[in-house]
C-alpha cells in the first residue's frame, strides 16, 4: 500500500472509530399516531322544513351547548324528514332543546371519536385496526379541525372492543 492510500485509510478508520463510538440514541417508545375515546351523539328526527338547520343550531346555541361534530340530512320524498347526528357538550341540555322544538324521535348512542394526524393513510389504518379484530363498522364521518388534525366518528358492532384494539396498536 502506498503512503497516500495509507494515510487515506486511516482517515476512514478514524472517521469511523468516532462515529462507532458515538452509541445511536435509545428509540424512544413511539407515541400513539391517534388518540381513540369514547363519546356519546345524539340523533333526532324532525319534519323537514325551510330553515330546519338553523332553527335546530339556534335551540342549541340558546342552551349554550356546544356541537363539536355533526351532520344533518334530509330524507325527503315521500318521508319528508330530516335527521341530525350530533355530539355535542351537554347531552341532557341539547336533547331538551331539540324536544322543545318538536323532535320527532331523539336517540342517544355510544361511539368513537378518533382524533389523528390529517395525513393520506389515517382512515385506512384506524379502520384497519378495527377491521383486522373482526368488528363491524356501521358507519363513520370526519373533518379536519385546524387543518393538521383530523377527528373521526366510527360506530361499530362492538365500540368497547374497539377502543380496546385501538389503544393497544
Amino acid at each position: 500500500m502506498n503512503e497516500t492510500m495509507a494515510k487515506a485509510a486511516k482517515k476512514v478508520i478514524r472517521r469511523k472509530a468516532g462515529t462507532a463510538a458515538a452509541k445511536p440514541a435509545a428509540k424512544k417508545p413511539s407515541s400513539p399516531s391517534f388518540i381513540a375515546r369514547t363519546a356519546k351523539e345524539i340523533t333526532a328526527t324532525f319534519s323537514d322544513s325551510i330553515g330546519l338547520t338553523a332553527k335546530v343550531a339556534a335551540a342549541l346555541a340558546k342552551e349554550n351547548v356546544n356541537i363539536l361534530a355533526g351532520t344533518g340530512y334530509s330524507a325527503s320524498g315521500m318521508r319528508r324528514k330530516a335527521i341530525f347526528t350530533l355530539i355535542v357538550d351537554d347531552l341532557v341540555k341539547a336533547e331538551k332543546a331539540l324536544d322543545r322544538i318538536g323532535a320527532d324521535e331523539i336517540q342517544d348512542s355510544s361511539i368513537i371519536m378518533v382524533e389523528t394526524a390529517n395525513k393520506v393513510g389515517a382512515l385506512e389504518k384506524i379502520s384497519r385496526i378495527i377491521s383486522d379484530a373482526g368488528i363491524m363498522i356501521y358507519y363513520f364521518y370526519s373533518t379536519t379541525s385546524s387543518g393538521k388534525t383530523a377527528t373521526c366518528v366510527f360506530k361499530t358492532a362492538d365500540d368497547k372492543k374497539a377502543i380496546k384494539v385501538l389503544h393497544e396498536a
